[in-house]
């Protein structure tokens, strides 16, 4: 069975973007050996646009992920400036109850029953995962069916703001896997679900 990954960047204090969902500030630590392990362990993960500016070959093959989740949020970083299809080298799925028709052949919404969708998707026969990009409130809704958390986290501290999971109180255990220091301050680590 494959799995469900939240692949996600974080402050130190574990938001994902400002009270409005805005990351913006942590961009200036994609950069150097940070950006280049990216390039190499996770190149499905940059957006399509971005391959051919940093050098990823087209064909480059994919190393976790075939699938790529994300709510309409995370969608309309891309959408808002033309860009309906941002992993289009990945099968995109949106999670939406607003947009009602697709804006690209290569996105499907999901309005309804979400959870159902995610378990079929994981049923699937493939050798890759699906990646989970954001936000908050589907990792929530979706935090009983997150396998694994790959947890990207940049040296700022924001306060306040989106929280990795907008969902009720109740601990949930991973384990620790591999923990990846880099020389901008950003730390990668890499937990799983304790079954």
């Amino acid at each position: 069975m494959r799995k469900l990954t939240y692949f996600i960047a974080c402050s130190i204090d574990g938001f994902i973007g400002d009270p409005k969902g805005d990351a913006t500030s942590t961009y200036q630590y994609v950069a150097g050996e940070y950006l280049e392990f990216l390039k190499a362990e996770y190149p499905e993960t940059i957006a399509a646009p971005g391959w051919p500016v940093l050098g990823i070959e087209p064909g480059t093959p994919h190393r976790h992920y075939d699938t790529v989740l994300q709510g309409l949020n995370s969608y309309r970083i891309g959408l808002d400036v033309g860009l309906t299809s941002p992993y289009a080298h990945l099968r995109e799925l949106v999670a939406t109850r607003s947009l009602t028709e697709s804006p690209d052949p290569n996105v499907e919404l999901i309005a309804e029953d979400l959870v159902g969708r995610v378990r079929a998707l994981k049923a699937e026969d493939s050798p890759l995962d699906i990646w989970l990009c954001g936000g908050s409130t589907i990792a929530g809704e979706l935090i009983e069916e997150i396998d694994e958390l790959v947890i990207k986290t940049y040296p700022q501290v924001f306060g306040s703001g989106m929280p990795m999971f907008g969902a009720d109180f109740a601990p949930r255990d991973f384990t620790l896997g591999a923990v990846r220091s880099f020389d901008n301050g950003v730390l990668v680590r890499t937990y799983t679900r304790k079954r």
